[in-house]
């Protein structure tokens, strides 16, 4: 029954969020701010949830300018979890296909988001150039999921190079944000559904001598290890 009553009440959260969102894009059209406020409303549904969010910031991570920011992906609840974490003046790149969902695609385009063809790889290099030339123009960030695809309890997934192309041609730093497990620990029909502890790393400067797959390599190794971490504080709780 509990199941039901918050599958409702989430149904009726993302009408309305899409309904009032715009509203607010309508009276500002892809403001570098929009995604910003709107993530701060979906997240407030993770009490809904009976999920506790714990977020951290390193000290360096804040003011820390446009940076391109690297979020480990794991499922559908990220939408009211890790959206917690969104900075101001940040925008994330997503499918092009998502225009065409009722309300919540139109809400998405207008709020600022940067819309990409994902079946279309020959022009990766000419998204990755557009985005940076979006965030070198307009000083904004961009929030990407480096592995390209839910993980749905898989562990952290091998990182495309994408995100760090465009740091690199945008020449700002990545910034590493990541979240403990939340596969199978949020459980509808359960009161409490315990704790998620989110952190931003500092900000890391991309050596242009190294390729983007290294740099990948290296971030991730960096956050995998941050994640295990995280994992073992949620299991202590």
């Amino acid at each position: 029954m509990l199941a039901v009553f918050r599958i409702i009440i989430m149904a009726l959260f993302i009408i309305f969020s899409c309904f009032f969102g715009l509203i607010l894009c309508l009276l500002k059209p892809f403001h570098i701010n929009n995604v910003h406020i709107i993530s701060g409303w979906f997240s407030q549904m993770a009490k809904f949830l009976g999920v506790k969010l714990v977020l951290r910031h390193y000290p360096e991570a804040n003011n820390v300018g446009p940076a391109v920011y690297l979020a480990n992906h794991q499922n559908n609840y990220d939408l009211f979890t890790v959206s917690a974490m969104v900075p101001q003046n940040c925008v994330s790149l997503g499918k092009k296909s998502l225009r065409w969902i009722p309300f919540f695609g139109q809400l998405y385009w207008l709020s600022g988001n940067i819309l990409i063809d994902r079946t279309n790889r020959s022009k990766a290099a000419d998204t990755i150039s557009k985005t940076a030339e979006k965030i070198t123009q307009k000083g904004l960030s961009v929030w990407m999921f480096p592995e390209g695809t839910r993980s749905y309890g898989r562990g952290l997934l091998p990182f495309k190079t994408g995100a760090f192309h465009t740091a690199m041609s945008a020449d700002v730093p990545v910034v590493p944000v990541c979240m403990s497990s939340s596969h199978k620990t949020i459980k509808l029909n359960r009161w409490d559904n315990g704790t998620l502890y989110l952190e931003m790393l500092a900000p890391i400067k991309l050596d242009k001598t190294l390729s983007a797959r290294e740099h990948a390599a290296r971030v991730h190794s960096l956050m995998a290890a941050k994640i295990t971490e995280l994992d073992a504080q949620a299991r202590e709780k």
